[in-house]
């Protein structure tokens, strides 16, 4: 009896986690909708903003019927998830909240703003730096033909990249989080500097659009910048 009393409270325990994952996942997909519908009337001037390295508006065409609305969606989607980027952070976060110390949750509340600002530099560097090189190589240095680029094609291509490289500059966070459970210290990560550059530039490889050395470059520089972030951060979870 006493065996079959204490399964009984696992499986409550169990089913009373579900259902606070299930609260909060559920809280997280409004704030995601509710954040994608205020921003659906500016994206004509996201459009516009993410337009100007390949000339404006005004250098893309669209071709089918349901284009147009499909980049509106896309770009909504994007600054949709931009806005609501600290509510999903903390509602992920809260769901491990209870288990963590009164010293570790005041580490959530920093860290929400501070994994929001990266994601958004990582965003800025896509749009301020690699954009207005990688563009008019992709466009006029391959071949000497003219390119008049698909709306869909070239928001979504531009999209894709600001979400990639914006996530990959979420490192340090990640980071931070593996030392707290003890996977990887800040003298490892010293020592293993060589593989990070190899990792790096294999990284960047992937998520930069052309395959000069040039952007390659502009891109690791930052990555291993926040590599080096990390490390910092491993140290202070250490603490």
């Amino acid at each position: 009896m006493k065996l079959m009393a204490e399964e009984e409270n696992a499986s409550m325990s169990l089913w009373e986690h579900v259902n606070e994952l299930r609260k909060r996942l559920f809280i997280a997909l409004i704030a995601f909708i509710v954040a994608c519908v205020a921003t659906f009337n500016l994206a004509p001037f996201f459009i516009g903003i993410l337009s100007t390295p390949v000339g404006g508006m005004e250098k893309l065409v669209s071709i089918e019927v349901t284009e147009n609305l499909g980049v509106f969606m896309r770009v909504s989607l994007l600054s949709g998830f931009i806005l609501s980027l600290p509510i999903l952070l903390y509602e992920l976060l809260a769901f491990i909240m209870p288990g963590l110390t009164s010293s570790e949750k005041k580490w959530v509340y920093i860290f929400i703003p501070f994994a929001t600002i990266m994601f958004v530099a990582g965003v800025a560097f896509t749009y301020f730096v690699m954009l207005p090189t990688a563009i008019p190589f992709l466009i006029g240095n391959i071949l000497p033909v003219q390119t008049t680029p698909r709306l869909s094609t070239y928001i979504g291509f531009v999209t894709t990249l600001m979400f990639w490289i914006g996530v990959s500059f979420e490192m340090p966070i990640v980071v931070f989080l593996l030392a707290k459970l003890h996977f990887v210290s800040a003298s490892m990560l010293a020592k293993g500097w060589r593989f990070a550059i190899i990792i790096i530039a294999v990284a960047a490889a992937i998520i930069t659009p052309t395959t000069d050395p040039v952007n390659m470059f502009l891109l690791m520089l930052p990555l291993f910048g926040i590599y080096l972030l990390s490390i910092g951060m491993a140290a202070i979870a250490r603490r």
